[in-house]
């Protein structure tokens, strides 16, 4: 009767997720049919501004994806109660989400030193007497991906005769950073009123690296805090894998309990949390 249990609740999570990737499918192209009617429906004046797609994307969906299936195939394949099934599944979708949080604070730090350094050449550019469409290009030029990229689209449109304001709020709706609003503010009040360039644009070359440095010395503060607690973690599984050892079989008739089975998939969602707690108090943002 168990199994029965097992592989209905797991056809039923299945047909769940099935029914809301549809549904978020659905909604995700009739959102896109709305958008490209209000586009056409924009008085020309306006479609020197198209909605750009942000080149800094986040996957939230995707790890809790990959939790449920990996929880279902524990459950059907592997044999192991339903109550872990979840809870790995659940830890499994913390860790990943985790994971996904690092690798966007890294591609954003990344993109933020590249900015830093391609206004360093454009203020050494504008000092020597070049233009500012000539200092953007050699910063462009000199610029790895992924900003270059963005960089010489913005150079080219304008270039091409585009408003120069509509590509700069293009630029920000791709990389949607607070540096780069900084920076695209700069250029348009120089593209409207005229000035010195090169001046502002070192403060904010000064800020961006400010910006970097300060991360730079959260994360290695934070370090410490981060392998601390994953130090305790790994200890108390260490913990009772000895008591397994001492003791198989009594440990075996508490996993065999429904209560033992609740507590121990308990205490595991628990340091999960944990952990995605610690991480959060770890980020500052400012």
């Amino acid at each position: 009767m168990n199994e029965y249990l097992r592989y209905a609740l797991v056809l039923g999570l299945a047909a769940a997720i099935a029914v809301i990737v549809v549904v978020w499918w659905r909604v995700h192209l009739l959102n896109f049919a709305r958008a490209r009617l209000a586009e056409a429906e924009t008085p020309a004046a306006d479609e020197a501004a198209p909605r750009a797609r942000s080149i800094i994307r986040r996957w939230t969906v995707l790890p809790w994806l990959v939790a449920v299936l990996m929880a279902a195939g524990l459950a059907v394949f592997a044999g192991l109660p339903l109550v872990f099934a979840v809870a790995f599944g659940v830890v499994l979708g913390l860790i990943l989400t985790q994971s996904e949080t690092f690798r966007l604070a890294r591609q954003t730090a990344r993109i933020e030193e590249q900015l830093a350094d391609a206004i360093d050449l454009m203020v050494a550019g504008l000092r020597v007497g070049a233009g500012a469409t000539s200092a953007l290009d050699a910063a462009a030029r000199e610029t790895r991906a992924p900003l270059k990229p963005q960089l010489a689209e913005m150079l080219g449109r304008i270039r091409y005769g585009d408003d120069p304001q509509a590509v700069l709020r293009t630029l920000v709706e791709r990389v949607p950073l607070e540096t780069f609003r900084l920076f695209t503010s700069a250029l348009s009040v120089h593209w409207e009123t005229g000035g010195s360039l090169a001046a502002t644009l070192a403060t904010v070359g000064r800020v961006i690296r400010d910006r970097v440095e300060v991360q730079r010395r959260i994360r290695a503060l934070s370090t410490q805090a981060r392998i601390s607690t994953i130090a305790v973690l790994v200890v108390t599984y260490f913990i009772a894998l000895i008591i397994w050892r001492n003791d198989p079989e009594r440990m075996r008739q508490f996993l065999a309990t429904s209560v033992g089975q609740y507590l121990a998939a308990g205490a595991i969602v628990l340091q999960a949390v944990g952990l995605v707690w610690a991480s959060a108090l770890s980020r500052l943002k400012y």
